[in-house]
């Protein structure tokens, strides 16, 4: 009985031990799959966050935002744009535009960065109530996609004088001249060899350029000038994503992409405001006018830095502005003429040159065919020469003045004070003037001493003196 008690218990303990065994097994390989499912998942994350993370750097966008004349710091912005959205390989670049036109130079060096760009360059005329006018309108059209946003428009890409013209007198007709012909028609073919390229209407090109017709997002997308109106800028990546690029056999993929706005640097957004015929005018005759107060006041120090540092960058501004060089000429010309008004007495004749000089630069200042889309303000250039002509006319009168006052020192200061004979003079003796004891001459003859005298000249150290008024 104890003997089958003693086997019984083995029998137990082997089982238990068995099963603990077992158990230990178990787990262990419990242990290993749920390691393997964890790297597993882990891998699975750390591919979907790099799947997601590429995917995220390819769908971002550029945006540049440019605002103001078509000028070379602008051609510079915009160029700069392009070759870092080129480098950073964005999936496109948009340019939100709003120009009244510019300079043609400028205009045709951004074309061409647009036109040979790797990466697709949307133009998207913005906000509501902006226009792409003059240059804007070869740019926009060059893009490979056009957008324009509700209330804007497209158009009068006619080639002007940055002066502007005389205004026509009722019934007369302009007769074009050859050389604006040869401008016209220039414009009008660079701007249809835009369109052909990129596909667009053709013929709206000549009546743009010759005829400076202009029309509405809504009719431009009509008349396939634009592909589309956009309401904002999220509203223009739904609706350019899935577009096809024909020149590039590229598909663009914008919808959610992320934005990176370029902002002009500190430098060019300075270029920018002095990069302007009004600026450019008004800078000139503040150098104009600091140079006269030096000149007028010798030592004064500030008005000379300040007109020649405002003389220097009126010339850079013209210079940028391709300004004709007879022009600059004429107009230093006018500066010179007035500023010889108050040293020399003309009784204005000099004044009236340099007015005539002023206005006939103004004229010629600019060549209609490297400009476009802007104007040099007729009331800028009336109130700079009217300011010029007061200015002038104010300090020949103060020269006048002073030119007449009486001197305060030296020896001229003595002609005219009063002075006492102490000995006859006849004709010489010794007077008291102010003070001092003088020898004196006579120019009336016999003085008596302790007789009243005026100062007549100045010799050296002798006066010359008459008989005061009062004794006579």
């Amino acid at each position: 009985m104890a003997y089958l008690l003693a086997t019984g218990q083995d029998e137990n303990r082997t089982m238990m031990i068995a099963m603990e065994s077992n158990g230990k097994a178990v787990a262990k390989e419990s242990f290993r799959e749920r390691r393997r499912v964890g790297c597993y998942l882990l891998l699975s994350f750390a591919t979907t966050f790099l799947l997601l993370s590429v995917a995220e750097a390819g769908q971002k966008v550029l945006v540049a935002t440019y605002s103001g004349i078509i000028s070379p710091p602008a051609a510079e912005f915009l160029s700069e744009a392009i070759q870092r959205a080129e480098r950073e390989d964005f999936e496109a670049l948009i340019i939100e535009l709003d120009t009244p036109g510019g300079l043609d130079l400028s205009m045709r060096e951004v074309v061409k960065s647009v036109m040979g760009s790797d990466v697709p360059v949307i133009v998207y005329v913005s906000p509501s109530g902006a226009r792409a006018a003059s240059a804007g309108v070869f740019i926009t059209m060059a893009a490979h996609v056009a957008a324009m946003a509700p209330g804007t428009n497209i158009g009068a890409a006619h080639p002007v004088m940055l002066g502007g013209v005389p205004p026509l007198k009722p019934g007369e007709k302009k007769e074009p001249s050859p050389l604006e012909d040869k401008v016209i028609n220039d414009a009008a073919a660079y701007l249809k060899s835009i369109a052909q390229r990129r596909n667009r209407n053709e013929g709206w090109t000549l009546a743009a350029v010759s005829r400076s017709s202009s029309t509405t997002a809504e009719e431009a997308v009509r008349n396939r000038i634009v592909d589309l109106v956009a309401e904002n800028l999220q509203d223009l990546l739904l609706r350019v994503d899935g577009r096809r690029i024909p020149e590039m056999n590229r598909i663009l993929k914008t919808q959610g992409a992320g934005i990176v706005r370029l902002e002009m640097s500190r430098r060019q957004r300075w270029l920018t405001a002095i990069t302007d015929p009004n600026v450019a005018m008004i800078l000139m005759s503040l150098g104009a006018a600091g140079l006269f107060l030096e000149l007028y006041n010798p030592g004064l120090i500030l008005p000379g830095v300040v007109g020649g540092v405002s003389l220097i960058l009126g010339f850079y501004s013209l210079h940028t502005l391709s300004a004709n060089y007879a022009g600059i000429l004429l107009i230093l010309l006018g500066f010179v003429l007035f500023l010889l008004e108050i040293k020399v007495v003309s009784y204005g004749i000099l004044t009236i040159g340099g007015a005539i000089s002023f206005l006939l630069g103004t004229l010629i200042l600019f060549d209609k065919s490297v400009t476009g889309g802007v104007a040099l303000s007729w009331r800028i250039v009336s109130s700079t020469l009217l300011g010029m002509v007061g200015f002038t006319f104010l300090c020949a009168v103060l020269y006048y003045r002073a030119s007449h006052l009486k001197s305060k020192v030296g020896s001229e200061a003595l002609i005219g004070i009063e002075g006492i004979t102490k000995t006859d003079l006849n004709p010489e003796g010794k007077v008291l003037v102010m003070g001092e004891l003088w020898n004196a001459q006579s120019l009336q003859g016999l003085i008596p001493s302790e007789s009243k005298v005026v100062v007549a000249e100045v010799r050296g150290l002798t006066l010359k003196v008459r008989r005061h008024p009062t004794t006579a």
